[in-house]
């Protein structure tokens, strides 16, 4: 089959269309012929070798965190799906690889797709919709009358955090560009910041929650806009001693993290509020709720481009220049 590798890792360097047997499934898997893929700031980072400490993925390495795509082949142990099903999914860490024409998944990481939206869309969801869930039911548990702040909001987390964050029932501050003023309130959002022309810290406070995908200086002042007891959950960083302990690394990395994280956790604990960072992970069941939430028109798809397989490096390097309004994506099929 064709996919998409990395030799090795770098910023600069592109990735190489080249030749790679199919995968050869195990009992619990299911062989997906990949119809689409959408692209992550995680597939870059991975690329960059930014996360090869917290990652160590064997080179040549198939990037690609979502799936969208049709059922060929079941395991011997698979009860869950059945060949001809449309499915999409976020592979589990050190299984991904969705830059490719065929993908083996855990059938715990699939869910079926859901049946209002094209191939493309589906694929938009996987890792945002998951990350935001968990973000904001899991680890948070956001309720009715609470106040969110969304940075980035017409990124592809962004779009997806604020419609989810409404269905709660939740206030919903974010910052985008005025150029996209309309796109966030049109998802939901009630309270939008310029980011380029105004500060928030300075029109923000008493938030019970934020969603943190951006630099240390506005995680920094992100702590400041919360209420005592309110939390920051952070999608891009640092990493926390619990994120270590959760993929048990080892005592070296323990450490690393321990002093990554030593000064936002220190920040926190003198304002009063909570700290920790989020790294989701692929979970079938909480992708067929969302499944349930997309049907509904609850949450719907936010795509900016869709690119051919041949056209992979220019998508990679669209999503790197953060211009992206919610999800670019590969057609593959």
């Amino acid at each position: 089959m064709k996919a998409y590798t990395i030799n090795r890792y770098s910023k600069n360097v592109k990735l190489q269309l080249t030749e790679v047997p199919k995968p050869v499934i195990k009992e619990n898997e299911i062989l997906i012929q990949i119809h689409s893929a959408s692209i992550n700031q995680l597939d870059a980072k991975l690329k960059s070798g930014e996360f090869k400490l917290l990652l160590p993925y064997k080179l040549p390495l198939i990037l690609g965190h979502d799936v969208a795509g049709v059922v060929t082949e079941v395991g011997s142990n698979v009860s869950q799906f059945k060949v001809g099903d449309e499915v999409f999914s976020r592979p589990a860490d050190f299984h991904i690889g969705a830059f490719a024409e065929y993908i083996a998944v855990n059938e715990n990481d699939v869910a079926l797709k859901p049946i209002n939206v094209s191939m493309e869309e589906a694929a938009s969801f996987p890792l945002v919709a998951l990350t935001v869930w968990q973000a904001f039911i899991e680890k948070s548990n956001l309720k009715k009358g609470q106040k969110v702040f969304i940075q980035a909001g017409s990124g592809g987390v962004g779009t997806i955090a604020i419609q989810l964050a409404k269905h709660l029932g939740a206030t919903v501050a974010t910052t985008t560009s005025a150029a996209n003023f309309e796109l966030v309130k049109s998802l939901g959002a009630d309270i939008v910041i310029d980011y380029k022309t105004q500060d928030f810290e300075t029109i923000l406070k008493d938030y019970d929650l934020v969603l943190n995908s951006q630099d240390e200086k506005t995680l920094e002042k992100s702590l400041r806009i919360l209420k005592p007891g309110g939390k920051v959950i952070s999608i891009s960083g640092p990493p926390d001693t619990a994120f270590a302990e959760e993929i048990s690394l080892s005592w070296f990395m323990k450490t690393v993290i321990f002093f990554l994280s030593r000064k936002v956790r220190k920040q926190a604990k003198q304002l009063g509020v909570d700290y920790s960072f989020l790294f989701m992970q692929a979970n079938g069941k909480q992708l067929s709720e969302i499944a349930k939430l997309i049907e509904t028109g609850i949450i719907h798809p936010v795509v900016d481009k869709v690119f051919s397989f041949e056209q992979l490096n220019d998508a990679m390097s669209y999503v790197s220049s953060g211009r992206a309004k919610g999800k670019v994506i590969l057609k593959i099929k």
